[in-house]
């Protein structure tokens, strides 16, 4: 009896045993398969891709990482038919560098044989590409309503109606690939309300008996906007008009002109005709007293605040310093100073003409004598 009972005590531990060593066995091939998936994953997710020529990306806001995945699967960017399919792959890396929050929305350029931590990379450290309209200092409504209207595959919807001359703030604006272009309007227009506003908040009470809304704030400031480019001297561009309106003087000023014979459709580079300064439309301020119906530009942040807050100054006159517009303006008090301005901008002006004129003779000597003319 004694002998039976040690041997089925044998025959339990045996089995034991065994079932140790079998359940063993199975830990160390669960070991070594996790460990081979594990190599063969890393190993794919660094590894060079199969593109072979750079490739814009797409990432939609919004979109999770087997999102993300998915698509640049469909595209071709990793590869697919795989052992383990690329998507999982990307998904599990992006998990394990614990950068699936840090995924930007944009479209990106991917260099040719980017593998899968190349893109990973790219999409969360890299730059998107750029898209957006600019309006610039001084364009009409008519120009901008044009550049959102054109032929651009990265904008959608109907062209945009024109919108009012001078709702538009005059700064660049980004947008996504797929954005409306009401969209793109509707934020030149917000962007433009809530600046006009902050802006005509903090203006100088002084401007208030001749600039008497925020609307014919903006109306003198996209004359200032059309009379110089140069930011430092917009201020006393302002206080200039400003000056004329108290003394009940008339602005006389071009680019209204200009705008009366082109409704802002086209841009002339040139001062007006004699008949167009006599000529009689509601925006020729040689003939018309106080401001111009309205903007005839969308002017930029600096003109605003200028016309805000003009230079405490009294002059009432001002002439460019030279046919070179970067040159600026020479400013005066009185019109006999104001003459004497004139003259040497008429003489600066002739200078330029003079030398332009040496240069043509000189280009058409040294053409004739076979030298390269650029």
């Amino acid at each position: 009896m004694a002998d039976e009972r040690k041997q089925k005590r044998k025959r339990r531990g045996g089995g034991l045993v065994s079932v140790l060593n079998a359940l063993l066995t199975l830990v160390v091939i669960g070991i070594l398969i996790s460990v081979g998936v594990f190599l063969y994953g890393a190993n794919e997710f660094y590894t060079a891709g199969a593109v072979k020529a750079d490739t814009n990306f797409t990432v939609e806001r919004g979109s999770s990482v087997m999102t993300t995945a998915n698509r640049l699967q469909e595209q071709g960017i990793i590869p697919s038919g795989k052992l383990l399919p690329s998507n999982w792959v990307f998904w599990a890396g992006t998990r394990g560098l614990k950068r699936e929050g840090d995924i930007k929305a944009g479209v990106y350029l991917l260099k040719a044989n980017s593998s899968m931590a190349d893109v990973l990379k790219e999409i969360t450290e890299g730059k998107p590409l750029d898209f957006f309209v600019n309006v610039i200092p001084g364009d009409t409504s008519y120009l901008v309503a044009e550049r959102l209207n054109a032929d651009n595959p990265n904008l959608t919807g109907e062209p945009v109606p024109l919108p009012a001359e001078g709702s538009l703030l005059a700064i660049r604006y980004d947008f996504f690939p797929g954005d409306s272009r009401q969209s793109v309007l509707d934020k030149m227009q917000s962007e433009m309300k809530a600046k006009v506003a902050a802006i005509w908040a903090g203006r100088d009470p002084a401007i208030d008996s001749v600039i008497k809304s925020p609307e014919e704030m903006v109306t003198l400031a996209s004359i200032v906007e059309k009379e110089t480019g140069l930011e430092s001297e917009r201020p006393q561009v302002a206080a200039v008009f400003i000056n004329r309106l108290k003394k009940g003087m008339r602005l006389q000023t071009d680019p209204t002109v200009l705008y009366g014979v082109t409704e802002g459709k086209t841009v002339l580079s040139r001062g007006p005709t004699s008949s167009e300064l006599k000529a009689k439309t509601p925006y020729n301020t040689y003939q018309i007293d106080g401001l111009p119906p309205g903007p005839i530009a969308n002017p930029g942040e600096a003109a605003l605040k200028a016309v805000a807050n003009p230079a405490a100054i009294k002059d009432l006159y001002f002439v460019a310093k030279s046919a070179d517009p970067a040159d600026g303006h020479l400013f005066a008090e009185t019109y006999a100073q104001h003459r004497k301005n004139v003259t040497l901008y008429r003489k600066a002006a002739a200078e330029a003409d003079s030398e332009l004129a040496r240069e043509e003779l000189e280009a058409e000597q040294a053409e004739g004598a076979g030298e390269t003319v650029e």
